[in-house]
């Protein structure tokens, strides 16, 4: 990474975020350290994805501070999404693009340095090189997913922010992307994904949280977790959440 950094990747304080008059995070603080991997647990519905649109700057808070990179929310959005790197239910991708196309423009818009050069890189790293010519619409859900994974890492982000990620990915995608994780992780930047499988989670996550009733209402060091503890803990929160 260059430049200084603040101490903290991403910090959250008293959080707040309805749809209407629904609360969906309320009170919320989270915070992530650089060189951190958090893997963020739920059960559906509870504001996963509520929470990652927030930070990543697809959806304004109500309420509360919301910090990346040292940028707070607000009026300098733009210098957020130029350090973060997003993958979400949504692939954010042309379909009448080849792959290739698609990694160039935005390797355009992030203002890099031989896009063309930076697209192939990036191809490679999700298996895609043998693709790069092929229209992203034409791909199947998985490589699809692929695509969008290298459009996240293509402008080296220094925060990955991951919604569910390992969907409809294969197993050798799974471990590519486990593998893009932890290099990340070992560089000093700072990894975020949410997930309901907690055997995935577990495995490649630094730290653990348990999203429910719009808080952070249990987080937890890997190493230091007793897992079947955990197990149990979850499926209280996910029935309590039905």
């Amino acid at each position: 990474m260059n430049g200084r950094c603040p101490n903290m990747a991403i910090e959250v304080t008293g959080l707040r975020k309805a749809f209407g008059e629904r609360p969906v995070l309320w009170d919320l603080d989270l915070s992530v350290a650089w060189g951190e991997s958090l893997v963020i647990f739920g059960a559906n519905g509870v504001g996963k994805t509520t929470l990652m649109k927030v930070l990543s700057t697809q959806a304004r808070p109500d309420g509360g501070t919301v910090s990346v990179a040292g940028v707070r929310r607000g009026r300098n959005d733009g210098l957020i999404r130029r350090t973060i790197g997003v993958v979400g239910h949504g692939g954010m991708l042309y379909e009448d693009m080849t792959c290739r196309e698609n990694l160039v423009f935005y390797g355009r818009m992030y203002s890099l340095e031989r896009p063309g050069d930076r697209a192939d890189e990036a191809l490679g790293w999700v298996g895609l090189e043998g693709r790069s010519g092929q229209r992203a619409g034409t791909l199947s859900h998985g490589m699809y997913k692929r695509l969008s994974i290298a459009r996240a890492l293509l402008h080296d982000p220094r925060v990955l922010l991951m919604d569910e990620p390992e969907a409809g990915l294969d197993q050798e995608a799974l471990e590519l992307l486990g593998g893009l994780m932890e290099r990340w992780k070992d560089e000093g930047r700072a990894v975020v994904m949410t997930t309901h499988n907690l055997d995935r989670g577990l495995a490649w996550g630094q730290r653990v949280a348990i999203l429910s009733g719009g808080r952070i209402a249990f987080q937890g060091d890997r190493d230091s977790l007793d897992v079947a503890r955990f197990r149990g803990v979850y499926r209280r929160y996910v029935a309590a959440a039905q």
